[in-house]
């Protein structure tokens, strides 16, 4: 059995570009999934005697990605190329990464009406969370601030986002961040903590043994504590808020995974667009979607006052991390190119900021 796996993973090696634009992923990303599924096989080979399971995943997400790789192993080691490819194209038709802009009117907005039509033109929530997943949503409520000063996800955005994740079937949807400010007043000032009384979500508080040491595999990054809800889920989806920074250019969606470490943050912030760009190629969100209800557009990243915010009603989802963050600098009347990480990002084979390759779809309510 060990003889034939060998003998299909040199194959894979021999074919990793096809199976890069199958996977539709990059060859830098297909190297990491091929080592993560060469664990991956391993850790089946030991559960039948020892229990084993590969400690990077879930359990329950590495049994999935055992069953269905197996069964392209099973076929790669007969030769059978067409029947992996053809199993391929049945369980993902689809060729494109999405990319919704959803617009609101500029007053009287129903945010959470927004929120939903924007995710069912991106093809339903079930798309992205299956029955059964514990579901972790990783928000902005970094500061002590109410959501009219822009600092922070909008409680609206977030309550639509937990309510149509547990209609999906979601076993659990839970909330974490690792705040700045005390975590109690953060969410109790931003709103996080009624839409956690009122969906039935998890809020998970930042203590330090929620804290578990992982290999980020960065280049900067090697060992960092990760908050532990996002090592244990089945599903991961990103909600920053559009804001100005005064040392990155733009917090967007990438940047928001600084709230999702422990350790050291200020030294996450020498060198920071390798810092975002390590910790964007760990964490994989099944979905972006990017708060531009309201954006800050001076004082970043806490703000100061209303007049350091701008009304937007804009909500922008991707499953691809780079094209979110790349669509959504028009907002500060920029471009892709002028933020260091987000072209480090697309460099690395993270996602694209050329949206023609994308399925680009818009919203106007």
């Amino acid at each position: 059995m060990t003889q034939t796996i060998c003998q299909a993973m040199r194959r894979f090696e021999q074919l990793g570009l096809l199976f890069g634009k199958l996977f539709r992923i990059s060859r830098f990303e297909f190297r990491i999934l091929r080592y993560r599924e060469r664990v991956s096989v391993q850790a089946l080979i030991t559960i039948s005697g020892g229990e084993k399971m590969d400690t990077t995943m879930t359990r329950r997400s590495a049994i999935k990605r055992i069953a269905g790789f197996s069964g392209m192993l099973a076929a790669a080691s007969t030769g059978n190329w067409i029947t992996s490819v053809s199993m391929l194209h049945a369980a993902d038709p689809s060729t494109k990464k999405i990319l919704v802009d959803a617009k609101g009117p500029t007053t009287g907005c129903d945010i959470q009406l927004l929120t939903r039509r924007l995710i069912e033109s991106a093809g339903g929530m079930s798309r992205f969370v299956s029955k059964g997943d514990i579901v972790v949503i990783k928000p902005n409520v970094s500061w002590a601030r109410a959501p009219q000063l822009g600092a922070t996800t909008h409680p609206d955005v977030l309550k639509a986002v937990v309510d149509i994740c547990m209609e999906a079937g979601a076993k659990r949807v839970r909330i974490a961040d690792n705040t700045i400010h005390d975590a109690r007043q953060c969410f109790a000032v931003t709103g996080v903590g009624q839409v956690a009384r009122e969906s039935g979500a998890d809020l998970v508080f930042p203590l330090s043994s929620q804290m578990k040491d992982m290999k980020i595999h960065g280049h900067r990054l090697d060992v960092w504590p990760v908050f532990r809800p996002f090592v244990e889920a089945d599903t991961i989806i990103n909600i920053p808020v559009a804001k100005v920074h005064g040392i990155s250019g733009l917090t967007l969606g990438m940047k928001n995974w600084i709230g999702a470490v422990g350790g050291r943050r200020n030294a996450l912030h020498q060198d920071i667009h390798q810092t975002i760009v390590d910790l964007a190629q760990y964490f994989k969100p099944k979905l972006t979607l990017i708060d531009a209800t309201r954006i800050m557009i001076a004082n970043g990243p806490s703000g100061g006052g209303e007049s350091d915010v701008a009304i937007k009603n804009r909500l922008i989802l991707s499953d691809d991390p780079v094209a979110a963050d790349a669509h959504a600098t028009a907002l500060f009347g920029m471009k892709p190119g002028d933020i260091a990480h987000i072209r480090l990002a697309e460099k690395y084979g993270l996602g694209a900021t050329d949206l023609s390759v994308l399925d680009v779809r818009q919203v106007v309510l």
